[in-house]
């Protein structure tokens, strides 16, 4: 209890840069706690995660995007994956001259509740494709990947256990028992989480990127050519005596700040206590009363939408259960 109290305040007050700078150590526990409770629930998961707080979902991916082509994990010229229809943002990012990935549409089907089919997921057996990146539940669809298709996904990655997979759920806390494809797949999987819209918080920036302790990107890392791994060592070298230690993770704090601003890396202090209070709220919230809320406000909208343009709606927005 000391221990935390002494965190909050001092985190509060912002005197100190983060220590650790890739997120303070209670608040990455007890955000951790909320993401297992929100993101994975009752899905059988093993083992822990580290997380990296940062300015928002958005800062997420590109620090990703970054740090996944400096480490010789991406390439110009692969070919990555993308679940459409998409964040527009999210197709206009891998077209940049800073990557110049080729694109391959996992298209979800309108007639099927904007779910993907088996053969269009299938696409991703190709060992050409380098990554899969999608926004679950989708933007703009609004739909959760369905039970079937993470049982999918789950078959696929035991057949390509090298596809990397990017994950954005920022929209995950408003659907109905979700479970992200970091819950089933987490070896393979980078999950993006953002408090903005859940908490009405968009201008605060909160967001944290999760990696599970025994990740394939590690994996790929320490199986890249000696050259390429002699690179990297001068990379890193300026913020590690050992840079082959260095976790991706811990890479991707010293990419957003240029690696040689490592020391000042990280979400401001003040913000990750705001995290923290958003993630013990939700935590001590047993009956899930903000949730229901929440559910309830967007069906009513949606309700109030629908009727308007005579439309018959397919929920009931006071049933929340």
């Amino acid at each position: 209890a000391g221990d935390f109290i002494y965190e909050m305040s001092e985190a509060l007050l912002g005197c100190m840069y983060p220590v650790p700078d890739r997120m303070l150590k209670l608040s990455e526990k007890i955000v951790a706690a909320y993401l297992r409770k929100e993101m994975i629930g009752k899905t059988p998961f093993k083992g822990s995660f580290d997380l990296f707080a940062v300015e928002g979902g958005t800062a997420a991916m590109t620090y990703l995007f970054t740090s996944l082509k400096e480490n010789f994990l991406l390439h110009a010229g692969d070919s990555i994956a993308i679940g459409m229809p998409i964040f527009t943002p999210y197709i206009e990012i891998p077209e940049l001259n800073d990557y110049q990935l080729k694109q391959v549409a996992i298209n979800a089907d309108p007639a099927n509740n904007w779910q993907y089919s088996t053969k269009e997921l299938e696409k991703l057996l190709d060992p050409n494709i380098k990554a899969f990146f999608l926004v679950n539940p989708s933007n703009p669809p609004s739909v959760k990947f369905s039970d079937e298709c993470l049982e999918t996904m789950v078959k696929i990655i035991k057949k390509r256990p090298d596809l990397i997979i990017l994950t954005d759920d920022v929209y995950g806390t408003f659907a109905d028992n979700f479970a992200s494809l970091f819950a089933v797949c987490p070896h393979n999987t980078l999950l993006v989480y953002s408090f903005s819209k859940y908490f009405g918080a968009t201008g605060w920036r909160l967001g944290a990127i999760a990696a599970h302790e025994d990740n394939i990107f590690d994996k790929l890392i320490a199986k890249l050519p000696e050259a390429k791994r002699t690179l990297l060592d001068e990379r890193y070298k300026s913020i590690t005596t050992a840079p082959r230690k260095l976790k991706f993770i811990d890479r991707l704090v010293a990419d957003s700040r240029t690696v040689a601003l490592n020391h000042t890396a990280g979400l401001s202090t003040p913000a990750q206590v705001q995290m923290v209070m958003f993630s013990l709220f939700s935590l001590m919230d047993e009956e899930d009363c903000y949730k229901k809320a929440m559910k309830r406000l967007i069906r009513r909208r949606k309700e109030a939408l629908y009727q308007d343009l005579g439309v018959k709606s397919e929920y009931n927005p006071d049933d929340v259960d």
